[in-house]
This record gives structure tokens, sequence and C-alpha cells, in this order.
């Protein structure tokens, strides 16, 4: 799972019964059972392992929390199912904005303009195929200006 090719990325992640999670400044939000899917940029010099720091973070390997969705992660309740990756394309919030479910206000945005960088449905497959459908869209639109 290691890797240093960058992209964008989306962690599919069940909740197997509902929590509470203080989610920093955030604060508590309530997760209920069901499937959420956390669109992420991981473009910076570790590119994707970024991925694997949230697959440990999940298996209580790591402890240290930076971002929102590490509270969720961090949450016995919750488990990491499918990662989706998009490499070399630079487009969380254009993903984020095309994922027709319904979104977990304020999560993981803090650092632009959209409204969540997490959703919510009870239908994995569901989920999982608008997640897809919004890489596809991302990496055609990334073919189509390169």
């Amino acid at each position: 799972m290691t890797g240093t090719t960058g992209g964008t990325y989306t962690l599919l992640v069940e909740v197997a019964e509902r929590t509470d999670i203080e989610v920093g400044a955030l604060g508590t939000y309530t997760f209920e059972p069901g499937w959420y899917a956390y669109v992420g940029s991981a473009t910076g010099t570790g590119g994707f392992s970024r991925v694997d720091r949230h697959r440990e973070l999940a298996a209580g390997v790591r402890d240290v929390r930076h971002w929102h969705v590490d509270y969720l992660l961090g949450d016995g309740a919750a488990a990491i199912d499918t990662v989706v990756r998009s490499s070399g394309v630079d487009a969380e919030c254009a993903i984020a904005g095309a994922i027709d479910d319904e979104s977990v206000p304020a999560f993981g945005c803090s650092d632009c303009n959209c409204g969540s960088h997490l959703f919510y449905s009870d239908n994995r497959a569901r989920l999982l195929a608008s997640v897809e459908d919004a890489h596809r869209q991302a990496r055609n639109c990334h073919e189509a200006t390169s």
C-alpha cells in the first residue's frame, strides 16, 4: 500500500454501530452505522503513504490525530473497507463535490470552501459507485487538460 506517487484518494469506511466522536475543534459528531466516504489529498512528498498512515491509525498502531478523519478512524466502531485512488490528480474538492450522498457538514474541509469531504450512506454499493464515478470524472478532466 505504500507509495510516493501522489494524487487524490477516497477512503470507504464502515461504522459498525452508532457512536459519538469528539472531532477536534469541530466538537462531537454522532456517526450512525453505515458507510462513509472521506475524500483526501496526497499531493505532498509522501504521496499515497498518507493512506498507510490512515490504516495504521485505524489499526491502533498510531494514536496522533492531525486531521478530522483521524478522529473517526481512531474509533473502534470504524474500519477502512476500500481505498479509491486517482494517481497524479489533484482534485480533492472536485471529487467531494461530485459524490451524490448525504454530507457530514464541515468535516474534512477546514482548508477549502467545500461544505464537506465526508459523505454517508446506508448502502455500500451505492456510495462506492458514486465515489468511483467521481474519481472517473476527475481523471477524465485531468487527462483532457494535460
